[in-house]
């Protein structure tokens, strides 16, 4: 069975660089879509799922910072790559505090941009295959994400996605905060009022679950977040 090609979103407004870039990476088993502009490039982002973003700084009607934030926004945890003639310190710090991966000054070596994509899709797949291997012991309780399963002694709770995903965060973040936004962002996406109802609904249904077991509590800090308070 063929491997499926890693899917590159590419923003560039030089058509030239940003051709002769998408050639480039499709000769080296990328699959890549090109957008000129940041608005185009959001679109695609909102359309289709990435497994990186490549994003020029100067753009039109929306530019590269403006584009990661609303990337950001949807997606915390995507590797994200500046490519940008802007080299003052400022601009570069501006790339990082925006959550940028990386910032690759112009003119660039193609070849080491290459290599740089591929090692953070290594470390990210790696990070990926580790964490969906963990499992957790909770008070009474063993939660194993992978198998969506929930055990206590002889009792099974099979989870939904959701559920599943929520609690696996929780475990992680055990007797530490949880933030809020990040759940919604991850999980559902967006951080609506809507979103923000549903998720304190799968909380409820967690909460449920746990119920056995006194020692553990999801509580609620007002305002920032969910923590899962486990021995």
């Amino acid at each position: 069975m063929e491997d499926k090609k890693s899917k590159i979103l590419l923003c560039e407004d030089d058509t030239n660089l940003g051709k002769v870039l998408k050639d480039y990476l499709e000769l080296n088993d990328y699959d890549v879509i090109l957008e000129r502009d940041g608005r185009l490039g959001l679109a695609a982002f909102q359309r289709e799922k990435f497994d990186i973003c490549l994003l020029d700084v100067m753009m039109p009607n929306m530019d590269g910072f403006k584009l990661a934030e609303e990337i950001r926004d949807v997606d915390l945890d995507i590797p994200l790559f500046f490519l940008s003639a802007k080299t003052m310190k400022d601009d570069i710090i501006q790339g990082y505090k925006l959550g940028a991966d990386d910032y690759i000054t112009k003119p660039f070596d193609s070849e080491v941009l290459l290599m740089k994509i591929k090692a953070m899709l290594k470390r990210n797949e790696e990070d990926n295959r580790i964490s969906d291997n963990i499992e957790f012991d909770l008070g009474k309780y063993h939660f194993n994400p992978k198998l969506r399963q929930l055990i206590n002694n002889d009792s099974h709770q099979t989870l939904s996605p959701k559920e599943n995903e929520l609690l696996k965060m929780l475990s992680e973040h055990k007797n530490d905060l949880l933030p809020r936004e990040r759940a919604l962002k991850k999980i559902w996406g967006s951080d609506t009022y809507f979103n923000g109802r549903s998720m304190d609904v799968y909380i409820a249904k967690l909460r449920k679950y746990l119920k056995d077991d006194t020692d553990i509590e999801i509580v609620n800090i007002h305002g920032n977040g969910f923590r899962l308070v486990a021995p």
